[in-house]
């Protein structure tokens, strides 16, 4: 169950970023950089499947970060930075 908890989380997180991006009139390819935090980096390549998907063309530039813990005990938060 906790594999699908992440990729659940990660879709969450991606939804809930396109919705602040749809309501500033934005999308994901105004987006310029962005961070992933992550609880386990050994679960890197589980998010990045996600992640990708979300972008077209050009992907942004990109950190990820392993931290110990994420507020409310997720797994993966993610922030962008996003330009008109």
């Amino acid at each position: 169950m906790k594999n699908k908890d992440l990729q659940e989380e990660t879709h969450q997180v991606m939804q809930n970023l396109k919705s602040i991006l749809q309501e500033a009139n934005m999308s994901f390819n105004n987006v310029v950089k962005t961070t992933i935090f992550l609880t386990d980096m050994k679960r890197f390549g589980e998010v990045n499947e996600i992640y990708g998907k979300y972008f077209e063309g050009d992907f942004p530039a990109r950190e990820t970060v392993e931290v110990s813990a994420l507020p409310k005990f997720v797994n993966v938060e993610i922030s962008m930075i996003a330009v008109k």
